[in-house]
């Protein structure tokens, strides 16, 4: 996991999600640098989460630059990383 200011794919979660933990394993299988946000822990995580997914704490949501994925699968993160912030490929640990 990442620090606040490093740059990382950014991944909204909370616990008992079971949508959250596929997507997690998948994210971590990736190797890229990851944010994990729990909005239960965080009142602005959900509020951010809340602007993106319809007024709804729809998780995973995932952030990627400018992008903001509400309940995406492995391929649309991929995509957006390499559209929005290609420079997350070379800093995977799992290369």
């Amino acid at each position: 996991m990442t620090q606040a200011h490093e740059p990382a794919v950014e991944f909204y979660w909370r616990p008992g999600c079971p949508f959250c933990m596929m997507l997690r394993a998948e994210l971590v299988e990736t190797g890229l640098p990851l944010r994990e946000v729990n909005i239960w822990e965080e009142a602005e995580a959900a509020a951010r989460v809340r602007s993106v997914a319809g007024g709804n704490e729809t998780v995973p949501t995932v952030f990627v630059g400018p992008a903001a994925m509400v309940n995406p699968g492995i391929g649309e993160v991929l995509a957006a990383v390499r559209t929005h912030a290609p420079e997350l490929l070379e800093s995977r640990t799992n290369q």
